[in-house]
């Protein structure tokens, strides 16, 4: 079953029960997929790597606005915002430990034979394409800074 199945199927769930949050997120995610498969270029079916970083767009959007609710003390309105990030982060592959990370991050080091920080774009593109949907893109910049540092 493709990604965009599940999302209808757990949509569908979120409705019988009423669960307003669940129901907010999931049609986010809808509504983000349907506007990626109607852009100019698009074709009609999405990619998964697509599908992923549209998914992982929206928890980033959620624990940014969190993150801001928080600053200025607002827990009510934070709550919600973690709550949806919760529910679409089930939608992506589990996220590697930094160890995990960190080891991959090696690897391409020593495969493609990097050494300074003038090679970091060059790591971080490989691996950020081999990691797609498993890391975030902050964590993998930080361990490529300190590894070629």
């Amino acid at each position: 079953m493709s990604l965009q199945q599940d999302i209808m199927a757990a949509l569908k769930d979120a409705m019988k029960a009423k669960d307003q949050t669940a129901l907010a997120a999931l049609r986010a995610v809808k509504s983000a997929i349907l506007l990626a498969k109607t852009e100019s270029g698009a074709g009609d079916e999405l990619s998964e790597d697509q599908e992923l970083k549209i998914l992982q767009k929206q928890v980033k959007q959620r624990k940014d606005s969190a993150a801001v609710y928080l600053e200025q003390g607002r827990e009510d309105l934070a709550a919600p915002e973690l709550a949806e990030a919760e529910i679409i982060n089930q939608f992506l592959p589990e996220a590697l430990s930094e160890e995990e990370i960190e080891n991959v991050v090696v690897a391409t080091i020593d495969q493609i034979g990097a050494d300074g920080m003038k090679d970091m774009g060059k790591v971080m593109g490989i691996v950020s394409k081999q990691l797609a949907g498993q890391a975030d893109g902050k964590t993998i910049s930080n361990i490529v800074k300190a590894k070629l540092a």
